[in-house]
């Protein structure tokens, strides 16, 4: 597979890199960014440390088509990233901030349970930033990726200025596959509009410092939209056989609802000028929500139904709330984090060898419960499910 071409922000203009040769072999495509990096500003000794020793990716290119949050059931996707253990640590770090989060509101007007959910989500509050080093990832996927090579060439030769600025240091870049970076994950060119120094050292690092971290989240959700003064939505219940209108842009008020027959999850009649959509995730047999513009919001931060009701969720569970009522459509439901890492032990316990648990489901456990499944007579899906792991002996 040949490496595709490169395309470089030079001095405002796009520059492009005729690399050939098979993709594990992207160190020529990545020498030639240097000198672009450095034509762009960087300076040499940053490009150099940060480019150098950058090779083929297979992950990288791999998670670029594949995104779980689109491919994963909503219940597996909300029981790994809404269970207990993030629920606690959510309301100690509540606590812990308690007054750079109430400044925080303060001034950008976003409900700090909201901004925490966030910092829960994206980094496990801080305490997991990524797998992948930035900019080795973001020239991966442009000189190898399979689409946006543009896009993510702008966000390498951004992700070099933030360093070369002295923003955040040149080692600390560590983030997702696709160059999202700190404890709250903003891409390069988000950092560069939107991130903030609430701490005012001078410096805008949000791989180092919470306040700059959590600051920069509520200004990303002011600027899309997030307003104090209305909810982010609600769980409802839509009368059987319902076939009015719904999908997150179809917006009416409460009370136009309320008259097509939705009622609040505790049955009380909807009323009110506040204008929400109709969403079902899981479909007509699962739960049901009125999503407020600041649902969409939540969603912009990453462009998923399902994670926009795991920081909704999870922004209730550590204010004190309750969770969503109506159970989803499945008698099978999906691992919370400490579960997933129990699974993979019993399942180097009765021979479906899987390597060191770490409570990361990977090709190699999902090779193993496939394995587990098939002896076991459940259907072979490699899903980190309760089934399987009460076959294995998990309780």
């Amino acid at each position: 597979m040949g490496c595709r071409l490169a395309a470089a922000v030079v001095g405002g203009g796009l520059g492009f890199l005729p690399v050939s040769g098979p993709a594990f072999a992207i160190e020529s495509c990545v020498a030639a960014l240097k000198k672009q990096a450095i034509a762009a500003g960087v300076r040499p000794q940053v490009a150099e440390r940060m480019l150098s020793g950058a090779t083929f990716d297979e992950k990288v290119i791999r998670f670029s088509t594949s995104q779980p949050e689109h491919k994963t059931e909503i219940w597996d996707y909300m029981a790994f990233l809404v269970d207990a253990q993030r629920i606690k640590d959510g309301k100690a770090n509540l606590k812990k901030h308690s007054r750079t989060l109430a400044a925080i509101e303060k001034r950008y007007g976003v409900d700090r349970h909201v901004v925490l959910a966030v910092w829960g989500i994206e980094s496990d509050y801080g305490q997991f930033q990524g797998d992948f080093y930035t900019p080795h990832a973001l020239a991966n996927l442009a000189c190898a990726g399979k689409r946006r090579q543009k896009y993510f060439l702008g966000e390498l030769m951004k992700t070099l200025q933030i360093a070369s600025r002295g923003d955040v240091p040149v080692g600390d870049f560590r983030g997702s596959w696709a160059g999202a970076f700190g404890q709250t994950q903003f891409m390069p060119s988000t950092y560069n509009t939107l991130a903030v120094d609430f701490d005012n050292d001078g410096r805008k690092d949000l791989v180092n410092s919470v306040p700059d971290a959590l600051a920069s989240t509520a200004n990303f959700l002011k600027n899309a939209g997030w307003k104090n003064s209305r909810p982010w939505g609600y769980e409802v219940k839509v009368p059987d056989g319902y076939s009015g209108p719904s999908g997150r842009k179809s917006y009416s008020s409460l009370s136009t609802w309320g008259k097509r027959g939705l009622v609040g999850i505790d049955g009380n009649r909807l009323s009110g000028n506040l204008e929400a959509a109709l969403i079902r995730p899981a479909g007509a047999g699962g739960p049901a929500f009125l999503v407020t513009r600041n649902f969409r919001a939540l969603r912009s931060y990453n462009a998923s139904t399902s994670y926009g009701l795991a920081i909704a969720l999870l922004s209730e569970l550590v204010s004190g709330g309750e969770p969503f009522k109506t159970p989803w459509p499945t008698d099978n439901p999906g691992l919370s984090r400490a579960q997933r890492l129990d699974l993979q032990k019993l399942l180097n316990k009765n021979g479906f060898n899987v390597g060191a648990p770490d409570g990361k489901v990977g090709p190699a456990t999902r090779e193993g419960i496939r394995k587990a499944e098939a002896k076991y007579g459940l259907p072979v899906t490699g899903r980190p499910s309760w089934n399987v792991y009460y076959a294995l002996g998990g309780r």
